[in-house]
């Protein structure tokens, strides 16, 4: 569980909500049931409008990955496919095959067995790039809904704030009555501006950079697996796919290593 996404979300809600009652006078005013249904009904109903029912059905899914922890640890990658490189100048291509049961990521699961197949290099890059695509598509999906939400949600806000002045404008004969109209008036546009900038906005953009960690993965992956092919040396594998690694998880990376060995040995 990702507790920077969640701790953020729960930590903006309750500054606007300490900050309500710290003026117990009006706190009550800012809990109105009309304007709730238009801001948050409305943007459901217009999202529902927009995307495909199948989409849609994904959103719960699509929000687990917002609020978890990165599944994968370049680190790890690295130290795997350095192995592998160890393995494949020892042993040949060929020899990869039994590490493909232990393998669990897909993408990297197949781009071994493509190698092991003897698919040309060019054809190998090609395919595991094709796949990068989709895979960017598939996450631009979860963002494009969370953005249009964060878009639709400030106007369905102003279309409660024009309801309740219209409403307002009847009650000119009473001036007391018009204050506390124009209060209820612009409840909805701070519904809608809460809705888009303490919940939409955030978790598109916390998808934004689990898209961009995984996709930079997984391009590690494809230059790792074109090395295996060519018979690089282990020593330069490393080196290549460190590049992919900020300076400081290039000097953690082997005490990864040392673990994964420990790992293998005590396997065997």
């Amino acid at each position: 569980m990702d507790f920077g996404t969640i701790v953020g979300l729960v930590f903006g809600w309750a500054v606007v909500i300490l900050a309500v009652m710290m003026e117990p006078r009006s706190s009550g005013l800012f809990i109105h049931i009309p304007s709730m249904l238009i801001t948050f009904g409305g943007t459901i109903a217009a999202t529902i409008a927009n995307f495909p029912v199948k989409d849609l059905a994904r959103l719960p899914k699509i929000m687990s990955v917002a609020l978890r922890e990165d599944a994968y640890n370049p680190k790890e990658v690295i130290a795997s496919l350095v192995h592998l490189a160890e393995k494949a100048r020892r042993e040949g291509l060929l020899a990869l095959e039994d590490d493909l049961q232990n393998e669990n990521d897909e993408f990297l699961k197949k781009g071994i067995q493509l190698v092991v197949d003897g698919t040309d290099p060019d054809l190998v890059r090609s395919i595991l790039e094709i796949e990068i695509s989709y895979l960017e598509e598939r996450h631009q999906l979860g963002q494009s809904i969370f953005k249009y939400m964060a878009s639709v949600a400030p106007a369905f806000g102003m279309i409660g704030t024009l309801i309740g002045l219209i409403q307002m404008l009847t009650t000119l004969e009473n001036p007391d009555a018009i204050a506390s109209a124009m209060g209820v008036a612009l409840i909805t546009t701070l519904y809608g501006s809460l809705l888009a900038n303490i919940v939409c906005t955030p978790l598109a953009g916390k998808l934004g950079i689990r898209s961009r960690n995984e996709v930079l993965l997984k391009e590690l992956m494809v230059e790792g697996i074109l090395s295996l092919q060519a018979g690089e040396n282990p020593r330069i594998v490393e080196e290549k796919l460190k590049s992919f690694l900020s300076p400081q998880n290039r000097n953690n990376l082997q005490e990864v290593k040392r673990d994964q060995e420990q790992v293998m040995r005590s396997a065997s």
